[in-house]
C-alpha cells in the first residue's frame, strides 16, 4: 500500500524546484495534487511531468482571492484536503546597509503572509490526520551574511509552526516545519549562483549539494502516516549544515 493512497494535497510553489519534486513524489505515493504557482509556463511543464493526478491553479500566495479560487478548485473536485505544503517561498541576497522596504515587503509577504493564509484557508477542507508542512530554513537558526531577511521570515515560520501546534490541539491535524540546506534548484541558484551553492554545499559533513528528490522524500515522510506522533516539530534536510 503507498502511503498517500486516495489522499489530497496541496503544494505551493508547485512548479519547480522542491514543491515539483515533492508533487511528483506525492503521487508516488498515491495522492492527488494541486500545485500552485504564479507563472503559468512552469505550472504547464510541471503538469506534463505529473499527469493525470495533478491539477495546476495559478495565482500567488499574497493574494486572498487566489488561494480562495484554490482552495474552491480542491473541494468543487475532491471535497477535502489531506495535506498542505506550504512551500512557496522567495529570498535575496541584501547586506544590512542595502535593505530597502521593498526587499522586506516582498520577502514577508510571500514567506509569512503567504504561508499564513496558505493554511488558514486550508483549514476548513482538512480533517482529524490531516498534515501540514512549513517549508523553513537552515538560515532560520544560523545567521547568514547578506541574508538576513530572508532569515528572519525562516524563523518566523519555525515559530509559527510552534504556535499553530497549540491551536490545532483536538483538531487530529499535525503540523511540521521541514528545513532544507543547500539546494540544487532554480531559485537557489538564481538567488546566490550555482559556485556560490556548490561551495556551501561542499562544507556540509555530506559534502555536497541535495537533489530536491531527497527534500521530497522527507515531506512524504511528514504528509503520511508514517510521522503521525509529529508536530510543531523541525525536520532538517541539509546534510549536517545546521548541525555540527
Amino acid at each position: 500500500m503507498r502511503r498517500l493512497e486516495n489522499k489530497t494535497a496541496v503544494v505551493t510553489g508547485g512548479g519547480t524546484g522542491i514543491g515539483r519534486a515533492t508533487a511528483k513524489r506525492f503521487i508516488e505515493e498515491g495522492a492527488f495534487v494541486y500545485i500552485f504557482g504564479r507563472r503559468q509556463e512552469p505550472l504547464d511543464a510541471a503538469l506534463k511531468e505529473l499527469g493525470p493526478n495533478a491539477r495546476a491553479v495559478r495565482g500567488s500566495v499574497t493574494d486572498p482571492a487566489d488561494l480562495d479560487r484554490l482552495y474552491a478548485a480542491v473541494k468543487a473536485e475532491r471535497g477535502a484536503l489531506d495535506i498542505v505544503f506550504a512551500n512557496a517561498g522567495t529570498g535575496a541576497v541584501a547586506a544590512l546597509g542595502a535593505i530597502t522596504p521593498e526587499h522586506y515587503a516582498d520577502t514577508f509577504d510571500i514567506n509569512v503572509k503567504g504561508t499564513l493564509f496558505t493554511v488558514q484557508k486550508a483549514l476548513p477542507l482538512l480533517s482529524a490526520g490531516g498534515s501540514i508542512i512549513l517549508t523553513g530554513s537552515t538560515t532560520g537558526v544560523m545567521g547568514t551574511p547578506q541574508f538576513s531577511i530572508y532569515s528572519a521570515s525562516k524563523a518566523a515560520i519555525r515559530n509559527l509552526a510552534r504556535s499553530w501546534a497549540l491551536d490545532l490541539k483536538g483538531t487530529g491535524i499535525r503540523i511540521n516545519v521541514l528545513s532544507p540546506g543547500p539546494t540544487r534548484t532554480e531559485l537557489a541558484i538564481e538567488v546566490v549562483g550555482e559556485e556560490t551553492l556548490e561551495a556551501l554545499g561542499a562544507t556540509t559533513p555530506l559534502g555536497r549539494m541535495a537533489d530536491p528528490a531527497e527534500t521530497a522524500a522527507v515531506a512524504a515522510f511528514l504528509a503520511s502516516g508514517d510521522s503521525s506522533f509529529m508536530t510543531g516539530g523541525e525536520v532538517f534536510v541539509d546534510g549536517g549544515l545546521a548541525q555540527v
